[in-house]
């Protein structure tokens, strides 16, 4: 059965695979960064509002890097 000319589709573009590396990549590197970054803040004697914002930074900051090198090595391989 030959195959339709115009329905021919191929793929995500590079963009959309960079982009979900970097989205793949922040959610891994925000979960690293809340259980290494909750267990060293618990080991210094941090509590409360000190503990939550060094565990947001240590996320946020986990995330970013992840996802960037996640969205790089997504960008070589495209």
């Amino acid at each position: 059965m030959p195959v339709p000319v115009g329905s021919y589709h191929s793929g995500p573009s590079c963009w959309d695979r960079m982009k979900m590396g970097f989205t793949i990549g922040f959610c891994v590197g925000m979960a690293s960064g809340a259980l290494f970054g909750g267990f060293s803040a618990l080991r210094y004697g941090l509590r409360g509002r000190e503990l939550v914002n060094s565990v947001g930074k240590m996320m946020l900051q986990g995330g970013g890097t992840f996802g960037t090198f996640m969205a790089i090595g997504t960008g070589i391989r495209c």
